[in-house]
């Protein structure tokens, strides 16, 4: 018998109360077949989604199946399962290695990684979990509810903090044409300008001076790859580009002065100005951007846990980073100056702690 598995996982906090969902589904006709959902107490986006995947794996064999096609919208887990992204990150590596000795019981399993909305049976599933509408959905047997894995305990600071941090040294992209107008520039694919070259030129000097730099990971848009790339010719490190630090979508408002889009959209643009579920015309709200900067933020850890990477993007999804690792509310969207070219410095721990060593420094560009 050949079967679906959809599975999801989430976090309130991350990490925070967490809760995980599957759902187990006729290959041919789409019907459901099982149901699995469950609140694990304090984790991650990813143990939770890793925990998923695990209980719509033992709800298959439970059903006899021997195909199974598992469907998630999360990249970290479809990647790390199919074996193209090592698992560096201690906390996963035991999920992992059970999600996968539960898959030995199959003739095949296959993992494809599907947008959230395709995915919203198990996403429901795993809501009412964390909402405490059951906190034991399967036998205990068939799927056991334990903590987050406990890494190794590591030096720690007076915070609390415990293991090795990933450490992002998180750098805007260098000046444009649209920077010197001052206006909206999202997904445009503008290149940097003369003047904007050097500032990347500038700050990869003095990346150059950091030991152990593991990856430079860059938004693709051109202004940032151009930036990153300076950058990986100044240290030798690899560059490689993540969709998930592109900037925000600003639909309608692409191009334009901020002058030009309060007078075209004036009720959306007041709205939007105080309001981070609101999206310019045709466009993406912060919100949107906060949920893709967050799991690229975990991909990024989950691959380079423990090291130090250098990541190039854009104002809003850099705001992102620095406001999770301040465990802070989206006003700090509003009240953060980022100029073109500045390096902030973030500190992610394995325990869920984190640090910010570094905002908006240009003392690069004064040199």
């Amino acid at each position: 018998m050949r079967v679906v598995v959809e599975a999801d996982g989430g976090s309130r906090g991350n990490p925070g109360p967490a809760g995980y969902g599957a759902v187990v589904k006729d290959a041919r006709t789409g019907e459901p077949l099982a149901e699995r959902k469950g609140f694990i107490g304090v984790a991650t986006n990813n143990v939770a989604e890793y925990q998923g995947l695990i209980a719509g794996l033992r709800a298959a064999a439970e059903l006899g199946a021997g195909t199974v096609d598992v469907r998630m919208d999360s990249k970290l887990v479809v990647e790390q399962m199919s074996g193209r992204w090592k698992i560096k990150h201690p906390s996963m590596q035991p999920l992992a290695q059970e999600a996968r000795t539960v898959a030995q019981r199959f003739e095949s399993v296959n993992y494809e990684w599907i947008p959230r909305e395709r995915n919203r049976h198990a996403d429901r599933l795993a809501n009412e979990a964390m909402d405490g509408e059951t906190k034991t959905a399967e036998p205990k047997s068939a799927e056991p509810k334990t903590a987050e894995p406990k890494t190794q305990p590591g030096p720690k600071s007076w915070t609390g903090a415990s293991g090795d941090p990933t450490r992002l040294l998180i750098l805007r992209h260098g000046q444009t044409r649209l920077s010197v107008e001052r206006r909206y520039s999202g997904r445009g694919d503008h290149p940097l300008t003369e003047a904007g070259q050097r500032m990347a030129e500038q700050a990869a000097a003095r990346l150059s001076k950091v030991e152990g730099i593991a990856a430079i990971v860059s938004s693709p848009l051109a202004r940032a790859k151009q930036t990153a790339q300076a950058v990986a010719t100044a240290t030798g490190v690899e560059l490689v580009t993540h969709d998930g630090l592109i900037e925000t979508d600003f639909g309608g408002w692409e191009g334009l002065t901020f002058a030009e889009a309060g007078e075209r959209d004036p009720e959306i643009h007041r709205r939007w100005l105080g309001d981070t579920s609101v999206a310019p015309p045709d466009g993406e709200s912060f919100d949107v951007v906060h949920r893709r900067v967050r799991r690229a933020r975990d991909e990024i850890i989950a691959r380079y846990g423990g090291a130090t990477v250098v990541v190039v993007s854009h104002v809003t999804p850099i705001k992102t980073l620095l406001r999770m690792a301040l465990d802070v509310g989206p006003s700090l969207l509003f009240r953060l100056h980022l100029d073109l070219a500045s390096l902030s410095t973030a500190e992610f721990y394995p325990d869920g702690h984190a640090s910010v060593r570094l905002v908006n420094d240009t003392s690069h560009l004064n040199a």
